[in-house]
């Protein structure tokens, strides 16, 4: 988990460019399943078949693309005018390294300005710099020598990728969100090669989950499931600024969400299907693993418009415990994944081949 996670992390992969990372997957995933295919939009799809004719299909999805910017023009002098692609807190990015790919498929390095301290003015040096004021320095001189290297607008702009070990299990990286998904995808598909179950199981890595939740909805038109099993970060309350806020913490376990909602623009959320949340809490008390339960607003991942695919597919969101997410630094602990990984196993393992999600009220 250690390596691929480190892997992972240090792959540029922004919504709608996520090409490294997926090669990457999609070698992996061929280890362990004959039957691994792509859709149009990018996703990954690897089937894992329970030999049973009509069996009914779980899907279990992590995205695979990280929030950046993408260059919004390039100003006369060479620096680049950037625009945000996802959750960007503005207020980190002055001073910070960045990756920016141009038109030949190569990364260059860059850093966000940031005024010299010695001339910034008292008043200003407690106010956040709005996205539109930030430019991104490659040590150009002119527009004209941008264009020479293949730098125009729409060009990817990542946090320089890193990874880092940390005390115990615990690492930190730029991408945590959601390679830490990816790499429970992964050591899944070891678990489903090495056995199957009763279902036939999907797993998945979606493409611009950053970018208002596009791949996972697509990727149900592939799959058709009957249920779905959503991973992504769960935010921690476990910091000294964050005290009283979340309940989840590091090293305490999977959480499962039982309520998120955005709040804002998409006026989307998930509640989880009761049976999925009694599923996951009897798997856990099997393992002997804590879980963690959080319900939050502000926060919203695929699952979301997954549930309203056709009929509807009953889902459940998952997470492992991330501190500082949408920054360069997102952390969290290796323990949380692998316990998240053998969680969502039993659940699978443990769910009836006539598994039913019916309501009924009489």
């Amino acid at each position: 988990m250690r390596k691929i996670l480190r892997d992972l992390c240090t792959l540029p992969g922004l919504s709608g460019c996520e090409e490294s990372v997926g090669r990457y997957l999609y070698q992996n995933f061929t280890r362990y399943s004959s039957s691994v295919k792509t859709d149009t939009a990018g996703n990954i799809i690897a089937r894992f078949a329970s030999g049973t004719e009509g069996a009914k299909k779980v899907m279990i999805f992590a995205h695979m693309d990280q929030l950046g910017f993408v260059v919004r023009k390039t100003e006369p002098d060479g620096f680049l005018r950037i625009e945000r692609l996802g959750g960007i807190p503005e207020k980190i990015l002055p001073g910070m390294e960045v990756l920016v790919r141009n038109d030949r498929g190569r990364w260059m390095n860059g850093v966000i300005g940031n005024k010299s301290h010695h001339v910034t003015p008292a008043a200003d040096k407690y106010q956040v710099i709005p996205i539109q004021e930030l430019y991104v320095d490659l040590g150009l001189t002119s527009a004209e020598e941008a264009e020479e290297k293949g730098i125009w607008p729409g060009c990817p702009v990542v946090y320089k990728p890193r990874f880092e070990e940390l005390s115990g299990t615990r690492c930190y990286g730029t991408a945590m969100d959601n390679r830490g998904g990816c790499a429970v995808l992964l050591d899944l598909a070891e678990r489903f090669a090495a056995a199957a179950c009763d279902l036939d199981v999907y797993l998945v890595a979606t493409v611009q989950e950053e970018f208002n939740l596009r791949g996972g909805l697509l990727s149900c038109a592939s799959v058709e499931p009957d249920f779905a099993i959503a991973i992504d970060v769960a935010i921690t309350g476990d910091t000294p600024d964050m005290a009283g806020t979340l309940p989840a913490a590091l090293d305490k376990g999977p959480v499962v969400s039982m309520y998120n909602f955005h709040g804002r623009g998409t006026l989307n959320g998930t509640i989880p299907h009761p049976l999925l949340v009694s599923m996951a809490g009897e798997a856990a008390g099997e393992l002997q693993i804590p879980i963690q339960r959080t319900a939050s607003c502000g926060i919203l991942t695929d699952a979301s418009y997954v549930q309203l695919w056709h009929k509807g597919v009953p889902v459940i969101d998952l997470g492992f415990p991330c501190r500082y997410t949408h920054t360069a630094v997102e952390l969290c602990s290796l323990t949380d994944l692998k316990e998240l990984s053998c969680l969502v196993e039993r659940m699978v393992r443990n769910a009836p081949a006539d598994i039913c999600f019916e309501r009924h009220y009489g």
